[in-house]
């Protein structure tokens, strides 16, 4: 491998990281068009081993947008990034595929907590792995894929 496919490998990776950071982000901040402008026009989600939906990107926007307004409280840590690029004659490829664990802890809405202005503790923490894909658009890295595993969940005890 050359330096330059070495230093464009390098690029790709660091360019691939920011893009599952931003989806952190975006989701946690519940900025939806953030969340879309990550991905390509035609990406799809699969959020159902969380107890949620499969399809594109914007019905899982839409989704989302709905379903985290039960938390006042949100905060994905993505860790344990493995990134693997498709690669073309020994230089980066326009594809790849990225391997995460997730710990969310997040707070419910309405909680005795919510309305005294200082810090919260979580109250409902889930976990697991994402599988994203991702492309090479002219735009830079985009999300064509992302599928949540869920692995555990935490939540309140009845009242």
């Amino acid at each position: 491998m050359t330096q330059r496919a070495e230093h464009s490998t390098v690029m790709d990776r660091l360019a691939i990281d920011d893009l599952i950071t931003g989806y952190a982000i975006a989701v946690d901040d519940g900025d939806w068009p953030a969340y879309l402008a990550l991905f390509t026009p035609d990406g799809r989600a699969d959020y159902r081993s969380a107890g949620g939906i499969e399809g594109t990107v914007e019905e899982i926007a839409t989704w989302l947008a709905d379903t985290l307004r039960l938390f006042s409280v949100r905060q994905h840590l993505i860790v344990n990034r493995r990134i693997r690029v498709g690669s073309l004659d020994g230089a980066s490829g326009d594809t790849a595929t990225v391997q995460t664990d997730y710990l969310n802890p997040m707070r419910l809405t309405g909680t005795a907590a919510d309305g005294d202005g200082g810090p919260t503790a979580p109250n409902f923490t889930c976990a697991g792995r994402y599988a994203f894909t991702a492309r090479r658009t002219p735009d830079g890295w985009r999300l064509s894929g992302v599928v949540v595993h869920e692995k555990w969940r935490q939540v309140p005890p009845a009242a």
